[in-house]
């Protein structure tokens, strides 16, 4: 559905001048610096992923989300959406996205949520009846009701988001980008959001790319992640294959009856003792969890035992 092939985005600055007439000689000035915002970064998205686009500010990720949208046209490298080239088939691709930057909205500010939506219906030419059946979707998934006759300088944060979104798939596109969308909301908020991108991913079998700096959000949604930073993507899997190849340590935490008996263990990188309680640190690797767990039952009576992946916020601090 979505294909980026060695894409690129450059922008052009002048150095900045002091003195008299400083403007003016910026203004004739031939000595330009390129900054690349984007350097060379190609993937491929298939129908109903739903893949976490991350890095950190400045990274080029909002670069990337507006060359596939066909807001900016890449300096190097192609894109295909739904087999369409954004920049010269830019018509065609609107009506098969559906766009949301959590900073930015597309409603009317000073018009009710429902205007906005009437004005979007004839804008993509949406007949009647499949706007109502889009309207009752998404009203019961989003919980609109409450505010649709409500200016949209008055929504909350939450709200807005939540109408954002209904008018992004209004017209039914197959694919959704989005920039931020959790951006500013409340756990309660957060959570509302992610239930209805769950929903529309697996029920709709819409394609989603989601930019995101919450932690949280790619956990809970995305069955894949690729990374950019600097502009180029240094890596795309699973999160599990993310944490493998940092080489993070997975945890199994024990507490006992009684103060154990502990001993050292092959493929245990740490072991952590706090009174009846003992942390293990080992690398999958070289040791499996079963064969760990029936180590652990001769170092005393287990009252509870967890497990534990590496948290994602640090697989990301390793990598950047």
């Amino acid at each position: 559905m979505i294909q980026a092939m060695e894409l690129g985005k450059s922008f052009f600055l002048s150095p900045t001048r002091t003195g008299a007439f400083a403007s003016l000689r910026s203004l004739f000035a031939r000595d330009r610096k390129e900054v690349k915002a984007v350097d060379d970064v190609s993937f491929s998205i298939a129908e109903g992923e739903f893949v976490g686009y991350i890095g950190p500010n400045g990274a080029g990720k909002s670069t990337t989300i507006k060359m596939l949208c066909g807001i900016l046209h890449p300096t190097r490298g192609r894109i295909e959406v739904a087999g369409f080239s954004p920049q010269e088939q830019r018509q065609k691709v609107a009506r098969m996205i559906g766009v949301v930057f959590g900073q930015r909205t597309q409603l009317w500010w000073d018009l009710p949520v429902r205007d906005s939506f009437e004005i979007l219906q004839a804008m993509y030419k949406i007949d009647s009846v499949s706007y109502r059946r889009a309207m009752e979707r998404y009203n019961e998934l989003l919980d609109l009701q409450d505010f649709l006759d409500t200016p949209v300088r008055k929504l909350s944060l939450g709200q807005r988001m939540r109408a954002d979104l209904a008018a992004a798939l209004l017209h039914n596109p197959p694919i959704l980008f989005l920039d931020e969308p959790t951006i500013g909301l409340d756990v309660v908020a957060k959570g509302r959001i992610r239930s209805f991108l769950k929903e529309v991913n697996k029920s709709e079998k819409k394609t989603i790319l989601l930019t995101t700096h919450d932690m949280d959000d790619i956990e809970q949604l995305c069955d894949r992640i690729i990374v950019i930073n600097h502009g180029r993507k240094i890596l795309d899997g699973s999160l599990s294959d993310l944490r493998g190849q940092i080489g993070l340590p997975s945890m199994i935490e024990v507490e006992y009856r009684t103060e154990p008996v502990v001993a050292p263990v092959e493929g245990v990188e740490r072991i952590e003792r706090n009174g009846n309680k003992v942390t293990l640190y080992f690398d999958k690797s070289r040791t499996t969890s079963p064969k760990l767990l029936a180590e652990l039952g001769n170092w005393g009576e287990p009252l509870d035992i967890q497990m534990k992946e590496p948290d994602i916020e640090e697989v990301i601090r390793r990598i950047y």
